[in-house]
């Protein structure tokens, strides 16, 4: 209808001015420029109302989004206070729970620290005597080992080897016995054999007899 209206008035507008002279024409032009006025404004409300309509949805957009964060913010504002609650009840019971067991480790704490010289004496005794324990065993076994050796074996190992487990003074005995019974078997084998030459030499009558 208003768009009629300004056809109507350009129109006249027209006619007004093919018709300067004319009376009716300047309250035409008049009418026109109202018209046109009233047009723009007209389309100036329905922006503003179309941005009103804009503004409102967002608003409502945002209304329901700080409705979100809001009831998000209450979750976890009680979340926050059921855990400082037990935060609390916590700190109340297990505190003192705490405390009991830290002095009673301090306790065995001391008492351990009063008995440990205690116990490195214990253990280093225990271990020196492992050592002389272990000393002896080993002992005993090379005991036995030469107690099950052979008559000859134990001789030849007195008199040749230094690692012979006996005595300096049974060493020096034995080996003393050997020198002279091998000095003594010398001798004896010397004689024998000398005589045995001089048999051969002189060619005695019993030598004669013997190889005959």
């Amino acid at each position: 209808m208003s768009s009629s209206r300004v056809h109507i008035s350009q129109e006249r507008g027209q006619s007004a001015s093919s018709n300067p002279c004319n009376p009716t024409a300047t309250t035409h032009i008049s009418t026109a420029k109202i018209e046109s006025t009233l047009t723009n404004a007209y389309k100036k409300n329905l922006q503003t109302e179309q941005s009103l309509k804009d503004l409102e949805s967002r608003l409502s957009d945002n209304l329901s989004n700080f409705r979100a964060i809001d009831s998000i913010l209450k979750d976890s504002f009680s979340g926050l206070q059921r855990t400082h609650k037990r935060a609390e009840r916590a700190l109340q019971r297990q505190i003192p729970d705490i405390k009991m067991e830290l002095e009673e480790s301090m306790d065995t704490l001391g008492d351990l620290a009063e008995n440990l010289p205690t116990i490195q004496s214990q253990v280093q005794t225990i271990g020196e005597i492992y050592e002389s324990g272990q000393q002896k065993a080993k002992a005993l076994v090379a005991d036995l080992t030469w107690l099950n050796t052979e008559f000859y074996e134990r001789w030849r190992t007195i008199i040749f080897t230094p690692s012979s487990p006996v005595s300096r003074r049974w060493k020096a005995y034995i080996r003393s016995i050997f020198v002279v019974s091998f000095i003594i078997c010398t001798w004896l084998f010397w004689i024998a054999l000398k005589g045995a030459y001089r048999a051969h030499r002189h060619r005695l009558v019993w030598g004669e007899k013997l190889m005959s």
